[in-house]
C-alpha cells in the first residue's frame, strides 16, 4: 500500500527522481525500503497513540462500536503522518 502511494507520488510530483530511479534499477529497492519504514512507523504511531488514548482492549470488549470509531479516527491521522512524514517527501 504505501509503496504504491510512493510510486503514485513519484510519478506526479518527482518525475526527474522518478526516472533516475528507475533507470538506475533502484527503483524496486526504493519502493520496498519505504513500505518497510512506512509500515513500522504506521504500526508503532497506532500503538502508541492508542495506549496514550486509553484506546484498550478493555474497551474494545466493553464498548466495541466506540473502539471502532476511535480506531478509525486514530489510523486516519496516523495515515497522515506517515504520508507527510514518509510517502511525500
Amino acid at each position: 500500500m504505501w509503496a504504491q502511494r510512493r510510486l503514485r507520488y513519484l510519478r506526479e510530483h518527482r518525475p526527474i527522481l522518478y526516472a533516475n530511479l528507475k533507470t538506475s534499477g533502484k527503483l524496486r529497492s526504493h519502493l520496498a525500503d519505504v513500505e518497510e519504514q512506512a509500515n513500522a512507523l504506521f504500526l508503532r504511531l497506532v500503538k502508541d497513540c492508542a495506549a496514550s488514548e486509553g484506546i484498550t482492549e478493555q474497551l474494545k470488549a466493553e464498548k466495541p462500536m466506540e473502539w471502532v470509531q476511535r480506531m478509525n479516527a486514530l489510523w486516519a491521522a496516523v495515515t497522515e503522518t506517515v504520508n507527510a512524514e514518509v510517502i511525500f517527501v
